[in-house]
């Protein structure tokens, strides 16, 4: 089989508007996730792991921390016909701006055209996992399909939540119909509490791709979106096939985290894929180093633990601390710190994440909390203990209880009775050792499988 010219594209002109306020100043895309990351690293990380080294990421919404991060980290050599762009709503075709995924690429076909593909893959930019796309492209060729979706395994309960898959039952590599968040859909043949949800990446034969996205623009009846309109088009003419992810085999990985995705698109799914990473068999594994995720690398000194204050210890228990920070007599537990953070002495911090530059005054209590950048905690304050309270000072509190502050807010002064709560609350290194393993309580068992996960990706 010869070999096919692929040009990806990367849809990231999103609002992202469920993650306020953490997409208050930047796209969805260029949020900060797992201590050193941006969420759009792993659509790049893994389209580069895949060979495809032509990519172009279409851009719109408050994109200038976004274009940043793809010219400072995503260079490849040009002479070598490699490239990672960055491209804006140009308005090509009229006046508007993006009206949805497929009118990005509608507008944007000039790309199409100057590569001359013979296959376009198509990702989103806000899911976190791994994923070898050539072996879909291989399908795709294979099954002749003009459009090929690809599936992930979901609980029937969240099929309101996806767009729902339904395969041909004399061949299940065909997409039989394909329905935009149902009430509810029949489970699979193979696993009755389960169905088949679109991870929002496709492969198209280029030339099917251009004829589709034409028909959409013409048309009055449509919202130009790639789920809701351009897959059912290729369903409604029998052309459209299913890659069900499970069959995707990456190097390196477990069989706790191979078919791991995650859509980080509101707080809560955010909040809880970064505690995937943080137990000490990670859901998400960040250390498989034959599928790596790239980055930009911070300009920053190690990771420092030192005592603070009357000979506090400073501790991080199950938690990822990213270069730069600085733990000075406080205690970290199942939490994810990024960046140049500083944790004070008598501190406590719990199943939180942190960004880059956050600073945490002496003797304050964080729990199950999202900070953004550049925040300050005065000494003794408590965050996540008291939803009125966080509430009451401008913190948004999620429904399920996480409290999460913008890039730069102010957080006040606490009063007496917010001093008294932090100190209620606050632990010593051997209480939090404690509570640790009866959070874990496989962890002694699991410390060898730990340490070769960790040690596999270190090369001696």
């Amino acid at each position: 089989m010869a070999l096919k010219k692929v040009l990806s594209i990367v849809l990231a002109g999103g609002e992202g508007n469920r993650l306020m306020p953490l997409t208050a100043d930047r796209a969805k895309p260029a949020v900060p996730f797992a201590g050193g990351y941006r969420l759009i690293d792993f659509a790049l990380s893994n389209l580069v792991n895949s060979g495809y080294l032509q990519i172009v990421v279409l851009t719109q919404y408050k994109s200038h921390s976004l274009d940043r991060h793809i010219s400072e980290t995503w260079r490849m050599s040009t002479q070598l016909g490699r490239y990672v762009a960055s491209v804006p709503a140009q308005q090509r075709v009229g006046k508007s701006w993006f009206l949805g995924s497929a009118n990005a690429i509608y507008q944007s076909l000039n790309l199409i055209h100057d590569a001359n593909p013979d296959i376009v893959v198509v990702v989103g930019a806000d899911h976190v996992y791994r994923m070898d796309f050539q072996q879909m492209v291989q399908q795709h060729v294979a099954s002749g399909a003009k459009a090929t979706v690809a599936a992930v395994r979901q609980p029937l309960n969240m099929a309101n939540q996806f767009g729902v898959i339904e395969v041909d039952k004399n061949d299940p590599q065909k997409i039989s119909a394909f329905v935009e968040k149902p009430a509810e859909t029949e489970g699979l043949a193979a696993d009755p509490t389960q169905f088949l949800a679109s991870m929002g990446n496709y492969v198209f034969d280029a030339d099917a791709l251009v004829e589709a996205l034409r028909i959409d623009a013409e048309r009055l009846d449509t919202k130009h979106d790639m789920g809701g309109d351009i897959i059912p088009y290729f369903v409604s003419q029998g052309e459209a096939g299913v890659y069900d992810f499970t069959l995707n085999d990456i190097p390196g990985s477990t069989d706790r985290d191979r078919t791991y995705w995650r859509d980080v698109g509101t707080i809560d799914s955010f909040y809880d894929a970064h505690m995937d990473l943080i137990s000490p068999v990670p859901v998400f594994n960040l250390y498989n180093s034959e599928w790596p995720i790239y980055t930009r690398q911070s300009i920053s000194p190690p990771a420092k633990f030192v005592r603070g204050d009357n000979n506090t210890v400073g501790t991080a228990l199950d938690s990822i601390v990213a270069s730069g920070s600085v733990i000075s007599g406080g205690i970290v537990e199942g939490s994810v710190l990024s960046n140049d953070v500083y944790v004070g002495p008598a501190t406590r911090i719990q199943d939180s994440v942190l960004m880059d530059k956050v600073r945490i005054g002496e003797g304050a209590v964080v729990k199950r909390a999202i900070i953004d950048k550049n925040v300050k905690v005065p000494a003794g304050a408590a965050i996540g203990l008291d939803a009125d309270l966080d509430r009451a000072r401008g913190f948004k509190v999620t429904e399920s209880g996480i409290t999460v502050l913008a890039k730069g807010q102010v957080v006040p002064e606490p009063d007496a009775s917010e001093l008294a709560l932090a100190a209620e609350h606050r632990r010593t290194v051997p209480e939090a050792i404690k509570a640790a393993t009866e959070k874990f309580p496989d962890i002694r068992d699991s410390a060898e499988q730990v340490t070769k996960i960790q040690a596999d990706s270190v090369e001696v």
